[in-house]
């Protein structure tokens, strides 16, 4: 049996087979809550009733793939506009509009559905401008503070290997920081995954699993919910860990050791 002492203490190192251990533990504590937990929330048996329904009658599997694209699709654009206005701020002149379009992140969606509809008519469309719309505000802000967060002394350092201002901003910005980088698009995937469902709610052309939760939501079928949101968190945590896969593979260099498991 492994120790568990070093767990109960700050920044200490456990070995991996007592980290699996505390997993375990908790996720046994969950699961006896679950069970515990009034009787308006469904049980296990209900829940899993329920997601054979869903895969066998109504397309849950189809459901998660339509959303999947859609959501891949909206990451890479937002990605590739968010990076892009990020770098460019190392150009004084770009930099006050770019400055302005961070503070979009407090402006909301409800408000703004009515104007991405007359502009995109609908439809797909519709859900990939609202999703591009809703991560970029974030991740444009935080790529702002990466490019801005670059010490002095590591472009003063290309500087003197005689590279000229571009080949330093290429070296020590781009590639320099891709690690933080892809660190900041993880964390605001996350985020965007969290506003799938509801963009999907608000255009049901094409289907996905926001419109089959919304329509359980609708019937109030709390085991048919807690099944879609079970599916849709493991759908999330899949491309959390693709995401952590592609910084190991771009940026392995990137992984350092800490004293923390």
């Amino acid at each position: 049996m492994p120790s568990l002492g070093p767990a109960l203490r700050p920044n200490r190192w456990i070995a991996p087979g007592a980290y699996w251990l505390l997993v375990a533990v908790w996720t046994l504590i969950v699961f006896v809550a679950w069970l515990l937990a009034p009787a308006y929330f469904p049980s296990p048996a209900r829940v899993l009733a329920a997601l054979r329904e869903l895969t066998a009658s109504q397309g849950l599997i189809g459901e998660l793939w339509t959303s999947m694209v859609l959501f891949g699709e909206s990451l890479l654009i937002a990605s590739i506009l968010s990076m892009g206005l990020a770098y460019a701020t190392v150009v004084p002149a770009v930099r006050p509009i770019v400055m302005a379009l961070t503070r979009a992140r407090f402006l909301s969606l409800v408000g703004l559905t009515f104007i991405f509809t007359m502009m995109l008519s609908g439809g797909h469309a519709l859900k990939v401008g609202l999703l591009v719309f809703g991560i970029s505000a974030f991740f444009l802000t935080s790529m702002v503070d990466v490019v801005a967060q670059v010490p002095t002394e590591k472009l003063d350092h290309a500087r003197t290997l005689r590279m000229g201002e571009w080949r330093t901003v290429w070296e020590v910005i781009v590639l320099g920081q891709m690690g933080t980088a892809l660190d900041v698009l993880r964390q605001n995937a996350a985020i965007g995954w969290m506003m799938l469902t509801m963009v999907e709610g608000i255009s049901r052309s094409e289907g996905g699993i926001g419109a089959l939760l919304m329509d359980q939501n609708k019937h109030f079928n709390l085991a048919a919910i807690f099944a879609v949101q079970g599916v849709f968190l493991v759908a999330g945590f899949a491309q959390d860990a693709a995401l952590a896969w592609l910084k190991a593979t771009l940026v392995p260099h990137a992984a350092l050791t800490t004293v923390r498991r």
